[in-house]
């Protein structure tokens, strides 16, 4: 099941006596988690219908104890269970002895006053284990994975527009490139743009461009379409605003080094026919990400990467070695960089 049917079947009223929620894009999983709560539980019995444990500090015996002991002074519970241990494919261990039959056991007779929710900030199950198969065959378990570029694009569009505010493409787009994919920080810009744009108002890409900090990673990214682009002045201003902020030569550097070994990668990678989703899998990055940079990978050749990967790391050794101080030996890298383009 993925995330949208999940939502839909709680929206209808369909809960599962037993959920297994795994992937990386932890702000749907706890949108999930909480409209769960919205529909399962009273306002006025979170306290005590709410019961939240870890399976690196408690057994699964003591939590599936928990789970048929009847409610007290309220009609059903849930229980939130964080796992790094019984459904995930890492090889993180617990300290805390567990016994999967037991789990097995519950699944096949769940409690009827009771929801117990896996939550596996993990990518991937690990499909071997019994409990995984069983979870599956049930359909409890629910895949929260990274949104594709235009459907995030729309999810900003949607919580502007769930505000009673209208949002531009293109600041939805500028919020994007500034902020980056964390979900977190877009619903924080997005709500205070649409604090600042009012009621019936509407969010501009001027607005995004005037109240909106440009991420330091995003920073990174504008550097290197800059640097692509022989835009040297461009780049250099950029550099300077980045060491006002007092953001560290070195930082900025690893981060240039990520950026230009991604692209290097998405090359590569679509040399080889892998298409943007398998990229994002391949590489660990989110879609958005995969997008952005294929972008500015166009603009490079495979040999011009190299080479400055190379270059990025001769002076990666001078700067930790002192022969040539920080900033001026990254500021001269952006220069010889802007001035022979990206062929």
């Amino acid at each position: 099941m993925d995330a949208k049917q999940a939502f839909r079947s709680i929206k209808q009223g369909n809960l599962s006596p037993v959920y297994v929620c795994f992937g990386t894009e932890t702000y749907i999983m706890n949108e999930f988690v909480e409209r769960l709560l919205e529909h399962h539980v009273q306002p006025e019995h979170r306290e005590m219908a709410i019961i939240r444990f870890d399976t690196g500090e408690t057994s699964i015996d003591s939590i599936l104890e928990e789970a048929e002991t009847l409610p007290f002074l309220v009609p059903s519970k849930i229980i939130l269970v964080r796992d790094s241990v019984l459904f995930a494919s890492g090889k993180e261990s617990s300290r805390i002895e567990h016994r999967p039959e037991s789990l097995l056991a519950y699944m096949s007779r769940p409690s009827e006053t009771t929801v117990l929710v896996f939550m596996v900030h993990h990518d991937k199950l690990d499909e071997r284990k019994k409990l995984v198969k069983t979870a599956k065959a049930n359909d409890s378990v629910i895949s929260f994975s990274p949104l594709q570029p235009e459907e995030l694009l729309q999810w900003v569009l949607k919580r502007a527009s769930n505000q009673g505010r209208t949002m531009e493409s293109q600041a939805a787009e500028e919020l994007l490139r500034r902020v980056g994919t964390d979900m977190h920080a877009l619903s924080a810009e997005t709500d205070k743009l649409c604090l600042h744009a009012g009621s019936g108002g509407s969010v501009t890409l001027e607005s995004v461009r005037s109240l909106v900090p440009m991420a330091t990673e995003q920073n990174v990214f504008k550097l290197t379409e800059e640097l692509a682009a022989l835009r040297t002045a461009e780049a250099i201003k950029l550099y300077y605003d980045l060491l006002k902020q007092r953001e560290e030569p070195i930082k900025l550097m690893a981060l240039l080094v990520r950026q230009f070994r991604n692209m290097l990668y998405v090359k590569e990678l679509g040399s080889q026919g892998y298409s943007p989703q398998q990229m994002a899998s391949q590489l660990g990055l989110h879609p958005y990400a995969v997008k952005i940079t294929g972008e500015q990978a166009r603009k490079f050749s495979q040999e011009r990467l190299a080479f400055l990967l190379s270059e990025l790391a001769d002076l990666d050794y001078a700067m930790k070695t002192g022969r040539v101080e920080k900033s001026l030996g990254l500021e001269l890298f952006l220069l010889k960089t802007g001035s022979q383009g990206a062929s």
